[in-house]
């Protein structure tokens, strides 16, 4: 394990749920953390723990320009990014129109990639840099309703190999982090999204069925909390050699060995029944 004390991080999607929880847990290792997220409002309890709040949107190429400028200027470089923001758009192929479905790449795939490129060059540089791209076992699994959402999930894996490949000779790390179900505003925001998509129409009754069940299991108790998972980002950031993948969470675990293990068409047929 090596020491992260003095080093310098970006996080992204870092007002609530994971990124709000790995912010805190770096903080606590001596790294001074630039805490990003478009609603910089709920973040100044991060500010009173000693983070420094970057108001960023990254569908916002002037947004992450001056986000990264700021961060330079003041550190440097930037030593760790964790590439957290995204969000679950749900909904049927058919239903969900298609500037809707551009949107949620621009934010879990374009973005992150702009972020990435914009920090890079230092971390080159530098010869040290860590990637976490916050992925999901929905970038290997999938669910109805969820084609755009895995879409970019399933994007995000290939990108993250191609990019661990090309920054490995510059000592630059590009670690991928899939989470189960955690106790975020992702269920809630997902099966909203999912009603207000699909609950008219031929896709009406299903899709108000697996509205109910995504809701129902985020409020349950049984997702993990986002600790499970700033702990995992910790010990990547911290490991000499990392993993280039860590999965926790609630149902992580026998989701990733059921798509591993079973056909296509039994999988179809798990995945319908637990929704």
């Amino acid at each position: 394990m090596t020491d992260i004390k003095g080093k310098t991080a970006l996080v992204t999607g870092a007002s609530s749920g994971i990124g709000k929880s790995t912010v805190e847990s770096l903080l606590k290792e001596g790294v001074t953390v630039y805490a990003a997220a478009r609603r910089i409002e709920m973040m100044k309890d991060l500010e009173q723990a000693g983070a420094r709040l970057v108001a960023m949107d990254v569908t916002d190429e002037n947004s992450m320009t001056g986000g990264i400028d700021l961060i330079l200027k003041e550190k440097g470089s930037v030593d760790i990014l964790v590439n957290n923001a995204g969000y679950g758009s749900y909904g049927s192929i058919e239903d969900v129109p298609m500037e809707e479905a551009r949107r949620q790449f621009e934010v879990n795939i374009f973005g992150l990639a702009r972020l990435t490129q914009l920090v890079l060059p230092g971390m080159r540089e530098k010869g040290y840099g860590k990637i976490i791209n916050i992925s999901s076992i929905g970038g290997k699994i999938y669910t109805p309703f969820g084609g755009w959402y895995h879409a970019t999930k399933h994007a995000l894996e290939g990108l993250s190999d191609c990019m661990r490949l090309e920054a490995a000779p510059f000592g630059v790390d590009v670690i991928i982090i899939e989470p189960g179900g955690i106790a975020t505003e992702w269920g809630a925001i997902s099966a909203k999204n999912l009603k207000k998509t699909s609950s008219d129409g031929a896709y009406s009754k299903q899709a108000e069925m697996v509205a109910d069940t995504m809701a129902r299991m985020y409020e349950s108790g049984k997702v993990s909390p986002p600790s499970v998972i700033s702990r995992i980002i910790l010990k990547a950031v911290k490991a000499r050699r990392p993993k280039t993948r860590y999965s926790a969470g609630y149902m992580s675990g026998i989701a990733l060995f059921m798509r591993k293990i079973l056909s296509d068409r039994m999988f179809d047929r798990i995945a319908m029944s637990m929704a």
